[in-house]
């Protein structure tokens, strides 16, 4: 039978509890679910080039981390709350060998934040045990976790992915290969997976049958050459790896000493890549249909001057995530780019928790606004998204203190109006702000002079790309996976809203 072993350390605190981790507080943007990453690589030190995968995607989730190697048969893990670099460190590392690995960084959306849920999950079957990373969320939770239950499954832990992990392991206890129980699992499976998968014989890599999270394939050179897979192309970047190419919806690919193979589980595949994985989530320097998607967001600044422009002195984003669309918008309008806010890139979570007086302040904390730029102009402020328009008020406030004579702003994506169900944290749709307000509303809570969006039509075609290949449902209310009235009964709380 196969032996785990576990390395651990003390449970860093619930960020759920801390008060400046409440909504109050909290960035008006959607909130990735998590980061994965998986390596064959025998004779190479698996578990640091694993460490810097996922340093490279903590941007993906900063809730908990984790990593899973096999030796053999033995699988040494260890993960905890926290950023990875506060979960990891030299003398963890060497005690995680092994010729492959798992690693994930997290940001809870199905489970909530505790050491419990922390991933890899860990399982033991009839052929050694598995070790699995999602990102994603299934719709499909609740009958799925039932079915488990009446089998007297122990579940540990409140996620969906330690259910797709038993449901691999009922497959392979009733005498499935790997391939073959894992493919029996997913066809259980309703909503958004991208999985990486360990095992003592190798590591796969698998998407949903439409794709919604991205997942990608690179190689380590050498003789024979080594295969790596990540959620972002960053992640192979840090490593030195190259980009080979992303696994296909619907996909499944088996990494081995033999080498690469593909299988295609899903025989409709239907690509329905998440927009927003574009738009914000994915880091600006990820390629994405060949190209950096720092040049795909400059383009929806191009598109968003193009369609509303506004005399104004300067131009800037809100950083990071604002400023590439803040240059393209620049580039198209001839209104002269400028930084306006310095961002404190060291904030992070913190679990100190501040005074009153510094909770009224918020923002600050994260966001400095440059007095002698912003004095007697008049700006547009660029940013990707609002979500609920706490902090984007906040935000407005600062400016005007600054000196700001108008402010203007101007989000490079469509309003928000319905929540996610497939792996990213939005709230309840009463919560969205567009849901519930126009752009003349939302402009007037914010105390701004005048605000824009991006239409639906201009964002899906500056991807360049087929705009039906997108999943774009947080503008539409369209979702490409029918939601179980349970589940959607629990975030759609309003009519439905047309864009």
């Amino acid at each position: 039978m196969t032996s785990i072993h576990s390395v651990t350390s003390d449970e860093y605190p619930d960020p759920t509890n801390n008060p400046i981790n409440s909504h109050e507080n909290q960035p008006d943007k959607p909130e990735e679910a998590c980061g994965v990453f998986g390596i064959y690589a025998p004779g190479e030190n698996v578990a640091k080039l694993t460490y810097f995968g996922l340093y490279a995607l903590q941007h993906r989730g900063q809730e908990s981390a984790g990593i899973a190697t096999f030796e053999g048969t033995q699988v040494h893990l260890h993960k905890d709350m926290g950023l990875v670099s506060q979960v990891f460190n030299e003398t963890i590392l060497d005690q995680l060998p092994g010729s492959l690995a798992v690693g994930h960084t997290r940001y809870s959306t199905t489970g909530s934040s505790r050491k419990v849920n922390a991933q890899p999950a860990v399982l033991e079957t009839r052929l050694g045990s598995l070790a699995l990373a999602h990102n994603g969320n299934l719709v499909n939770t609740v009958q799925l976790r039932q079915e488990l239950l009446e089998k007297k499954y122990n579940l540990v832990t409140t996620t969906d992915s330690e259910m797709i992990a038993f449901a691999i392991a009922e497959a392979i206890n009733a005498g499935a290969d790997w391939l073959e129980g894992s493919i029996q699992a997913f066809h259980r499976c309703e909503g958004a997976f991208s999985l990486v998968i360990g095992t003592p014989n190798g590591v796969m890599g698998v998407r949903d049958t439409n794709g919604i999270r991205p997942l990608v394939i690179g190689t380590l050179a050498g003789n024979p050459v080594r295969y790596v897979l990540a959620s972002e192309t960053c992640g192979l970047d840090i490593i030195g790896a190259e980009y080979l190419r992303d696994v296909e919806p619907g996909e499944l690919v088996w990494i081995t000493e033999e080498g690469l193979a593909s299988y295609h589980w899903s025989q409709q595949p239907q690509r329905k890549l998440c927009i927003f994985e574009m738009i914000y989530f994915a880091r600006p320097d990820s390629i994405m249909h060949n190209e950096s998607l720092y040049s795909y967001r400059m383009r929806l600044g191009h598109q968003l001057a193009k369609e509303s422009c506004v005399d104004a002195d300067i131009v800037f984003g809100v950083p990071d995530s604002g400023i590439p669309a803040a240059i393209g918008f620049s580039q198209a309008s001839g209104v002269a780019y400028a930084e306006g806010l310095i961002k404190n890139r060291y904030v992070g979570r913190t679990f100190i928790q501040p005074t009153q007086t510094m909770r009224e302040s918020g923002i600050r904390m994260k966001l400095n606004p440059l007095k002698d730029v912003l004095a007697g102009k008049r700006v547009i402020i660029v940013d990707d998204s609002i979500v609920r328009g706490t902090t984007s008020r906040k935000l407005v406030k600062t400016l005007r203190e600054a000196g700001a004579v108008e402010v203007h702003m101007r989000i490079s994506s469509p309003p928000v109006t319905h929540p996610c169900f497939y792996g990213i944290d939005t709230d309840s749709q009463d919560q969205l702000i567009a849901a519930t307000k126009s752009v003349a509303e939302i402009a007037k809570q914010l105390e701004v002079d005048s605000l824009a969006y991006l239409s639906w039509e201009g964002m899906l075609e500056a991807t360049r790309e087929d705009t039906n290949s997108f999943c774009s449902a947080c503008f539409t209310g369209d979702y490409p996976v029918a939601i179980p009235e349970q589940v959607k009964r629990s975030k759609l709380s309003l009519e439905k809203v047309v864009v």
